[in-house]
């Protein structure tokens, strides 16, 4: 499978009034991610997923190392434009990303802006709105639609530039759960079906179970990485790490704590639940 990112030797420094003092974020991080992938990002407050995130489209650029998209340098200034057509952001708060008045229009800014024919425009506008299940309300108002709502419009917008990689920095953290559900179901839905890449962080660890792999980074290193049954068995290093494991592995670490052997791989309700009952029948 091709790589949709690539991260050598990544350094990153926030910009300092001189380079010896400034801050250090990474110094020699590696990672890939390949394309078609769904990748959920956890850390702590502070671990530098999101700037991590935001190299992934030249948004920061590389201090030292380099990060590649699609095989591009993000450090090449030709290359940016391709670079941001092929990896799109949605960010926590939706409100942020709509600047038109009508649904339909917002969604065709960032086409527009590519200077995209009007045919064109309409066709990825219709198409975009039809994948996030809110074509009927392409003539309403943005600040009238719920939040969820609103975010799957933001999620259209993305859509809408056709990028092969998109990447979304806690797109659930300011919803409630219905929001939070219908906008996981349209990124599932959108990895599944149409084959784009995710690269989703989130604090929530029910959400980042439903990917296919997990990357936990903590202080600018990666501590952890492979798929969410591997990653969210190790409970002992996500407490170390400030972090939670879902809440089924949760109880299943407690009851173990008090001398019960259950396995620290349950990820689903049913599947905790079934395992509960066998153990308490027996």
């Amino acid at each position: 499978m091709s790589q949709a990112i690539v991260v050598e030797d990544l350094a990153y420094h926030y910009p300092a009034l001189d380079a010896d003092s400034a801050p250090s974020v990474f110094e020699d991080l590696n990672l890939q991610v390949e394309q078609g992938s769904f990748v959920a990002l956890l850390g702590s407050n502070g671990s530098g997923k999101s700037t991590l995130a935001k190299h992934f489209n030249a948004i920061l650029l590389p201090s030292g190392g380099k990060a590649y998209v699609y095989g591009m340098d993000t450090l090449n200034e030709d290359d940016l434009i391709a670079i941001r057509r092929n990896v799109g952001m949605v960010f926590q708060n939706p409100d942020n990303q709509i600047v038109a008045n009508v649904v339909d229009e917002d969604v065709a800014f960032a086409p527009e802006n590519l200077g995209i024919s009007s045919a064109e425009i309409r066709r990825r506008v219709d198409h975009a709105l039809q994948q996030v299940d809110m074509y009927e309300y392409r003539e309403h108002a943005p600040h009238l639609l719920s939040g969820g709502q609103k975010q799957r419009i933001a999620i259209a917008g993305v859509i809408a530039m056709e990028p092969q990689c998109i990447v979304l920095d806690e797109p659930t953290a300011m919803l409630d759960p219905k929001g939070r559900r219908e906008v996981m179901e349209t990124i599932r839905r959108l990895n599944a079906e149409k084959g784009i890449t995710v690269i989703l962080i989130t604090h929530h660890m029910d959400e980042a179970a439903q990917a296919g792999r997990v990357v936990v980074l903590h202080k600018g290193v990666i501590r952890a990485d492979g798929t969410p049954k591997e990653v969210f068995s190790q409970v002992d290093m996500l407490h170390e790490l400030g972090l939670a494991a879902p809440e089924t592995v949760e109880l299943c670490y407690e009851l173990n704590r008090e001398g019960m052997e259950l396995p620290l791989d349950l990820l689903d309700t049913e599947s905790c639940a079934q395992t509960l009952y066998e153990c308490f029948k027996a």
